[in-house]
């Protein structure tokens, strides 16, 4: 397979604007000439297109991309990170950098000028720079350094080695300095997470940060056409660039090139089934387990009762499907005691529009200013992957409180992190949040509020028998169970317990353990039977009430609320609610 970063690739300049929005923005900052230092994060490590002939068009690294295509090579271009040291550009730099250095300091020794300390390798460059800027007229020096945050790593200036603070007070001072600002010297920053850097220069008004963002279809598609054209890429019988560029999202064009050239060297065509695991893979990889891949096999046919709750969900499906993005809410808050079937119904609503869900992990970590950067990591791609459903399981535990934000400083930012993606309208329809919880009470009013999870949906236990026996009907179609035709109203009638859909499932499974066991295939009414008769559901009478009444009090309709509930007073809820916390501690 050829080696395509070197070869012209044809593109249409439409298709270019969106990946290359962020270069035009670096470069309008920089002849506004109002900053020193810039931040480029996001995804940096990518093929970045460029333009060398009309409809021509070449894929390079960033640094390359700053170098030839931003400042042309010219004047003198300087590459540090930790691992290659100071270099250049163009050899003729160097040599010119070498020349000066050593005449001007001739008792150290030249491999010095050149070394990886930034301590080091900062302070030689300053000198080179005052020199320059003495020496020579309209004379533009550009310092990229790579892996900026392991110069200037995020935390609390206490907490930072002797090296790492004389970085951070070097690259803030750079950031400000008339000189530099004068004598036209610029330093740009990579990294993939902002993060990552140090707060008191990544959020100082005196710098200047510019994302890179994932390659939209149009990119991904005409890239794949590239490959394809180029026999570099093997598809199936009715998968086309165009189709496989609308099923990738959340892949860049590096991802895309690793995917094509592993089956080509597999000699196995790319399938539907193929690209959906790799997919999966790769992004799961990509996030680090920040997140994980919810399936999606069923579809709102398959959940029984809750109609008012599904009524809403299939609204919510035709809008998608009319691509009426702009009247669905930002996110729902979805409620309701244990075994109610609430990460189900989620899930099967992913399955009924038709797009991927992920579950948020635990991004926390005991690592200062870790969890900041893997949120922020799984955000970016949760944005690359648009459209896209985001499940948070046991929100009200997994995204804490405004106390524990209040107590920490790092958790007030990780609150602010999550608050002000959730509420970000740009992405209304296209990311869609789910939080679910058997206690909305303990969820902060910053994340249910209107604006972010603003759709309020409360599950219920059944509680006629013709419900019961609706969910026993679906959840036999869920278990692909074969059960013997019996009635089953009867056995209803005579089982008085209140059952959840988790308890009537786990009935179900006992019996087919017991047909199993008697080498059948079919369950049978004494299956049945006598699972019920042995069967005590776990009983936790005082926190499922209160799981209830708090469901109860955040339903934003009456019809979703049981009969029982629906002539209560709210003042009379609330007061019941506070005696059954009391009750439990």
């Amino acid at each position: 397979m050829k080696e395509f970063q070197t070869q012209l690739i044809k593109i249409n300049q439409e298709y270019i604007n969106v990946l290359t929005s962020w270069a035009q923005e670096l470069s309008v900052k920089y002849c506004s000439k109002t900053a020193n230092l810039y931040f480029v994060h996001g995804n940096i490590r990518d093929f970045l297109p460029h333009k060398v002939n009309e409809g021509q068009f070449t894929f390079m690294k960033i640094q390359d991309y700053i170098s030839e295509v931003l400042f042309g090579n010219r004047d003198i271009i300087v590459y540090f990170d930790k691992s290659s040291g100071i270099t250049f550009c163009m050899s003729s730099m160097q040599d010119e950098y070498l020349k000066v250095m050593t005449s001007r300091y001739p008792s150290v020794n030249p491999s010095d000028f050149f070394s990886r300390d930034p301590q080091k390798a900062f302070d030689f460059l300053e000198r080179y720079f005052a020199f320059n800027i003495q020496e020579q007229n309209n004379c533009r020096i550009v310092l990229i350094i790579d892996y900026a945050e392991t110069i200037i790593p995020a935390g609390e200036i206490g907490s930072l080695s002797e090296a790492d603070r004389y970085c951070l007070v070097t690259l803030n001072r750079w950031s400000h300095e008339p000189q530099f600002t004068k004598g036209d010297i610029s330093i740009i920053m990579l990294t993939e997470n902002l993060s990552d850097i140090n707060p008191r220069l990544s959020t100082a008004p005196s710098t200047v940060k510019v994302s890179v963002p994932f390659p939209d279809k149009s990119v991904r598609t005409q890239f794949l056409t590239y490959l394809l054209e180029n026999d570099q890429l093997l598809l199936e019988r009715g998968l086309n660039p165009e189709r496989m560029g609308a099923l990738t999202s959340g892949l860049n064009l590096l991802n895309l090139h690793q995917l094509a050239l592993e089956s080509w060297q597999e000699g196995r065509e790319i399938t539907l089934s193929y690209l959906r695991d790799r997919k999966r893979e790769i992004i799961e990889n990509e996030a680090a387990g920040l997140l994980e891949f919810v399936n999606t096999d069923h579809d709102l046919s398959f959940v029984a009762g809750h109609a008012f709750v599904k009524r809403r969900f299939l609204s919510a499906a035709k809008a998608i499907k009319m691509g009426r993005a702009d009247v669905l809410p930002m996110g729902y808050l979805i409620a309701g005691p244990v075994g109610t079937g609430k990460t189900f119904i989620v899930s099967a609503f992913a399955g009924e529009i038709g797009v991927p869900m992920v579950k948020l992990q635990n991004f926390r970590s005991q690592w200062g200013g870790a969890a900041e950067s893997n949120l922020e990591k799984a955000m970016n791609i949760l944005k690359a992957m648009a459209p896209v459903a985001v499940m948070i399981d046991e929100a009200d535990a997994f995204l804490g409180d405004r106390q524990s934000a209040e107590d920490s400083v790092s958790e007030g930012r990780i609150f602010a992190q999550i608050a002000n993606f959730m509420g970000d309208t740009e992405y209304r329809g296209k990311i869609i949040w789910f939080l679910i919880t058997c206690r909305p009470d303990l969820l902060p009013v910053d994340l249910k509020r209107q604006g972010r999870a603003e759709e309020h949906l409360a599950l219920f236990y059944p509680e006629t028998i013709e419900a019961k026996i609706d969910l026993f009907k679906t959840l036999k179609r869920k278990l692909d169970l074969k059960v013997k035709d019996f009635p089953v109203t009867d056995i209803f009638k005579n089982f008085k317990m209140e059952v959840s859909g988790a308890d009537i499932e786990a009935i179900l499974v006992r019996a087919k353990m017991n047909a199993t066991m008697d080498n059948r295939t079919i369950v049978t009414q004494e299956d049945i039977e006598q699972t019920l008769s042995d069967f005590i559901p776990p009983v936790y009478p005082y926190e499922i009430e209160l799981q209830n009444l708090v469901a109860v009090l955040e339903c934003t309709s009456r019809e979703m609320v049981p009969q029982k509930y629906q002539k209560m007073d709210r003042s009379k809820l609330a007061a019941e609610i506070q005696e059954l916390k009391q009750l439990l501690g």
